[in-house]
């Protein structure tokens, strides 16, 4: 499969390595003539020039960029949204359209070396990035043996961004796309609220209009982050519910208003492509885990940590190492009151395949395929569905999934408060948690890197809550 790439300067010379990839015609045209792992080749051309014309065609998208007199060209494939069997575009008619209209711009800008240099200047300096890849020596000494023998725990510390979670690293990327697309409003929905916090920044810094849809019980849980939302400039509309109710109402706004608002997801579920948009943007805290972990011990983490919810943590921290079959990748879900009791969030454990918010993936439903309500002390973890990719990462087996009660999730918080003096997110909490029976299986110097992809001041008072109720449970138990 052959395809053309013209650049605007008069003369390259391919390195011999890659000169088997290319053929080049008079008018210094490439045809790319093989491919590599079937995503992307990348070869390097010497030039004398540094414009560089983008060709973007149906089924690819192709970038040359020019770093110090060295061109580097591009080829990636585009995604059709699915990944096996799920994900895709299950959606009305009507939206079809503006799904491809955006999928144009997202691939547009992505292969924009303007948009890029934009995006990594707002991640440096608004955002805080990039952020530190910490090792936690007491936590790390507290899950070693009685010989002293165990892994070495790092964390990555998504917690320290502006607004004080990773939601900012997308929220900040897809609103500088919607400024370039021409539309002055954002459309959004959040759950625990660091999503909207994020957006809510994001607009209040491009000059965009913000209106947040958010479930009634979550605006209850989640107070401060209303507050900071209105302060932001944001209009706050409560609805009925919590964030699978709030993402529905989010959505058929945004259908009402196709030719001037956006609609941001913080999450990687929905039609494409919206996932793959998320996991994209998300994809930066995977590249500096791996640029670090390099920096520090000279190699790769052998086991990758992260929550899952809808998945824009995990997938973050994951894909940039999917093809490296000698990490593992973990993710834990919301067991909740135990797997069990019907009151849990764990999507992959428990669910069934369906369709669910425009795309294929596993979901928890009942007998007659209606939702059921999640639930998680985790409030951001509270969703009935979860990431196609993830799905898909279940499905061929590249991914590992386990759960971690409220409780367990709690006695993390609380963990890591005491050893290292930082406060996670009660989401952050359950990868955490998992710890417990994770590092007594592991050799000595395994490295493992845990996604902190929140803060937790906002949490303090629920896990205090919830310790006084154990105690009186335990009170009345023993009287």
């Amino acid at each position: 499969m052959a395809c053309n790439l013209k650049l605007s300067f008069a003369s390259c010379e391919i390195f011999p390595k890659y000169k088997s990839l290319f053929k080049m015609d008079e008018m210094s045209s490439f045809s790319l003539i093989k491919y590599h792992k079937s995503y992307s080749v990348l070869a390097n051309a010497v030039v004398s020039g540094r414009e560089v014309a983008v060709d973007a065609g149906a089924t690819t998208m192709r970038r040359a960029v020019v770093e110090s007199g060295v061109a580097r060209v591009e080829e990636k494939v585009k995604s059709s949204g699915k990944f096996g069997r799920f994900g895709g575009k299950y959606v009305p008619e009507t939206l079809i359209t503006s799904l491809a209209h955006l999928e144009a711009e997202f691939y547009s800008a992505i292969s924009d070396p303007q948009f890029q240099e934009e995006l990594a200047t707002a991640l440096k300096d608004y955002v805080g990035r990039e952020t530190p890849l910490y090792f936690a020596q007491r936590l790390t000494n507290y899950y070693k043996d009685k010989y002293g023998s165990g892994p070495e725990i790092y964390l990555k510390r998504e917690d320290l961004n502006h607004g004080g979670a990773h939601k900012i690293n997308n929220a900040i990327a897809q609103a500088m796309l919607a400024k370039r697309m021409g539309r002055k409003s954002i459309i959004t929905a959040t759950g625990a609220g660091n999503h909207g916090v994020a957006t809510a920044a994001a607009c209040a810094k491009l000059s965009l209009g913000c209106t947040m849809f958010m479930g009634s019980q979550d605006m209850e849980r989640r107070a401060s982050n209303v507050l900071l939302m209105k302060l932001l400039g944001a209009q706050v509309k409560s609805v009925d519910g919590n964030f699978k109710e709030a993402t529905s109402e989010a959505i058929r706004n945004w259908v009402g208003n196709l030719d001037t608002s956006y609609y941001l997801p913080g999450t990687a579920v929905g039609p494409h492509p919206c996932p793959t948009m998320v996991r994209e943007f998300q994809s930066v805290i995977g590249k500096e885990t791996r640029r670090q972990a390099m920096d520090k011990w000279g190699g790769k983490p052998d086991i990758l940590l992260a929550c899952v919810g809808s998945g824009s943590n995990a997938l973050g921290l994951f894909h940039e190492f999917i093809g490296d079959e000698d990490v593992r990748l973990i993710g834990v879900e919301a067991a909740g009151f135990g797997l069990e009791s019907g009151k849990h969030s764990a999507t992959l454990a428990k669910g069934e395949v369906g369709v669910y918010h425009g795309a294929m993936s596993y979901l928890l439903q009942d007998d007659e395929g209606q939702i059921v309500g999640a639930h998680s002390i985790g409030v951001g973890l509270e969703y009935p569905s979860v990431s196609p990719e993830l799905s898909y990462l279940k499905e061929i087996g590249r991914a590992e999934f386990y759960a971690v009660t409220d409780q367990e999730a709690s006695q993390a918080y609380e963990r890591l408060c005491k050893l290292e003096g930082i406060f996670p997110s009660l989401e952050a909490s359950h990868a955490l948690g998992f710890l417990e029976q994770l590092c007594p299986t592991l050799p000595r110097g395994t490295k493992v890197v845990v996604n902190c992809s929140g803060r937790g001041d906002k949490d303090a008072a629920t896990v205090f809550g919830l310790r006084q109720t154990a105690v009186k449970q335990c009170e009345s138990t023993i009287g």
